[in-house]
Parts: structure tokens; sequence; C-alpha cells
């Protein structure tokens, strides 16, 4: 099967000559032939301007933007320190906006947007840490997660509207007792729910049973989400040959899993995109809220959005998860465990999420740094 290799490090580098990669391959194999290309392959082009709404000029100009944003993130959490409370890439001018206490720290960042806030990240995210003791192993199931929303410099619980209990009602009046005027509570329409049982990126079969998405290659083998699979399940690929068994997974508290490869499994740095091409993996930059950010899956295919909230806890049927990030990308069952690229950055790997890629909806997903520092990992990373 004939596949094209893409690359989004200053956009995407097309593969000069056809080339077949399987679902894993050999860290130590041969970097493919390449030549340069438009800053974005035809494929990327159309799924992010066809979801952000963007002419492609505007969407090089953005990602240009946000890797810039990205650098002045991390210049802003040493300026301000104790102070900073929060930051977001803001599309409409194409820079970043810094959230802080200390208005004279605040206001000497050069090159980005400024507000002065009562609240400093660490206070809010300490409100976000009471509310997780609140609810335990699992919150009534009517909440749908809670996190720190930097814009409005407060900690949302999301309650879904068609299921508003006694217990929940109850559970939201001591979480907003914890830090009254600073937790807040916004109705939705949908719960979430895991996407396990299907294929994301690349497929592979649990038990021979469930299906679930390869999310990044690691040296060793590859990671995904948690409660795709527990230690001692077996995975093979869509022709029955085996990849690898679970070596560990947490889910609920987080949704992530490592798979350990078998012998003579070879192991890839890509994604596909199930659109004729790879997209190099070059790294795991953290990118800011705001950012565009693109997911594969099996079930529908590639689509983009943006990076919403990050750190938001979610209340799932079968518990509690913490730390995932919020987007307003679709997705539908069969999309779990799958890649989640912002550039050609690794963020995460797919959770779960509500609405389908009809109508629209929202999707969460594990970022890929805690899963990497969790389990010892490193990713297999290609450059052009």
């Amino acid at each position: 099967m004939s596949k094209r290799i893409s690359s989004a490090l200053t956009g995407v580098l097309a593969v000069a000559a056809a080339l077949a990669i399987p679902a894993t391959a050999s860290a130590s194999s041969p970097m493919p032939d390449v030549v340069a290309a438009p800053k974005v392959s035809a494929s990327e082009m159309a799924a992010m301007q066809r979801d952000l709404h963007l002419t492609a000029a505007q969407v090089n100009k953005r990602l240009a933007q946000e890797a810039d944003a990205s650098k002045v993130e991390r210049t802003a959490r040493k300026t301000l320190g104790a102070a900073y409370a929060g930051s977001w890439f803001d599309a409409a001018s194409g820079t970043l906006v810094v959230a802080g206490t200390d208005a004279a720290k605040t206001s000497s960042l050069d090159g980005v947007k400024t507000i002065t806030v009562a609240h400093s990240g660490a206070e809010l995210d300490g409100v976000k840490t009471k509310i997780d003791a609140l609810a335990g192993k699992a919150a009534p199931a009517g909440v749908t997660g809670w996190y720190v929303d930097s814009r409005s410099n407060s900690v949302v619980v999301t309650v879904n509207r068609n299921a508003e209990t006694a217990a929940v009602q109850s559970f939201v009046a001591k979480a907003s007792a914890l830090a009254p005027g600073v937790v807040r509570t916004e109705l939705v329409s949908e719960s979430p729910r895991t996407k396990a049982d299907i294929v994301g990126a690349y497929p592979y079969y649990i038990n021979n049973a469930a299906r679930c998405s390869i999310g990044f290659t690691v040296y060793s083998g590859f990671i995904s989400a948690g409660h795709c699979g527990t230690p001692g399940s077996v995975a093979t690929d869509s022709s029955g040959a085996l990849l690898g068994t679970f070596q560990a997974s947490t889910f609920p508290g987080n949704d992530y899993s490592y798979v350990a490869a078998a012998s003579g499994v070879n192991l890839y740095g890509y994604m596909y995109g199930y659109d004729g091409y790879y997209y190099y993996v070059s790294g795991s930059t953290e990118m800011p809220e705001g950012s565009s950010i693109c997911r594969s899956g099996s079930t529908s295919g590639m689509h983009c959005g943006t990076l919403q909230v990050k750190n938001q806890t979610v209340n799932y049927p079968q518990g509690t998860v913490y730390g995932l990030t919020q987007t307003n990308v679709c997705a539908e069952p069969g999309d779990s465990g799958g890649s989640w690229l912002s550039a050609n950055q690794a963020q995460g790997v797919t959770s779960g999420g509500s609405g389908n890629c009809t109508s629209g909806g929202t999707t969460f997903f594990q970022p890929v740094n805690p899963i990497l520092a969790a389990y010892g990992l490193t990713l297999v990373t290609t450059a052009p």
C-alpha cells in the first residue's frame, strides 16, 4: 500500500517516492528521501481550512504565530513567577494573552497582550485540586468535569443540563463553597464518554476483541489510552500479527497506557492522517491554550480545531479522570487512543468526549509529556 509522508515543522514535506509504512517501525530504520513541498500538504491544508475557516496563507501565518507564542509563554511563566495566572493564544491578534496578579510585572512583558486578574494560577489550581478531592473516585453522573478557566480567572464545573439531579446540585454547592466567587457552573448538552472499541491513527485490537488506536511510538513500543487495556492484555494489528503486550495502564484517574513492542516489530515516528499521508512527529513541545491542533482517527479521519482548556477534570461513567485537555475538535467512537499534533509536535492521545463529526463536539486528550514521564519513555521522532 503506497503512502506519502508529511511534516509540519515549518509546514509539511511530502515524500518524493511512495513509501509503505507499517503500523510501527524500527527506530533504526533509514529515513525516507523527502523533498521540499508547499508549507502545508494539500490534505492537512484542507482539514485546517475546513475546520478553522482559514485560507492557506492564514494557516501558515497562524502556525508561525503559535510557535512564537509557545516560546513567549515559557518566558512569561518565568517572569511572573507566583503572579502568573494563565495564558492563551488569541487567534484574532495572532499573539499570546498573559494574565497575572501583579500589574507591574505583567505590564513588563513585551510582545504580548496582558491583563491583571485577582487570582493566580496556583490559587485556581489549588481550588481545582480541592474539587478533585471532593469528588474522590467519581462525582455524580450529571457532573461532566471541572477545570481552571484562565480567560475568566475562575474554576468551572460543567454539568449536563439534562441530568441535574439532587446529587449533582449537592456536589456543585459543595464545590462552590470551597471558593465562593471563584467556582462557577457551566451547563453542557452532553456527557463525555470514552471512545474505545475502535480504531484511531493505526488500529490495534485488545485480546482479539475491542479496538483502539496507537497514540505515539516510543523506543520500546507505543502509548495509547488507558481505558483501552490493562497490564497483560495483548495488542495485535488488523491482520492478527502481534504488536505487543500492555505493560502499564491507568484509568480512571488518568487515561494512558504503555504497550511494549513484541520482538521484530518496527517502530516509526509518524502519525497517519487517513488521507494518504504520514505526518512527522518531531517532538512534544506543549502549545498554549488557543493554539490550533489536529487529531487523526480511523473512524472520522483527520480533523482540526482549537486547544481550549488544559488540566481539566472529566467525569466519565467509569470514573473521574484528571489532567485532560479540552478541544473543540470532533471525534467519534473508534478514535480512542489516537494521536494529536500541533504542527509536528505531539500533544496527546484521545481520551473521550461528546458530539460527533456531523454536528460537532468536544473531545479531550491526555497530554503526552506526562505519559512519557510516568513510564520513563522517549518518543521516536522524525525530521525532514
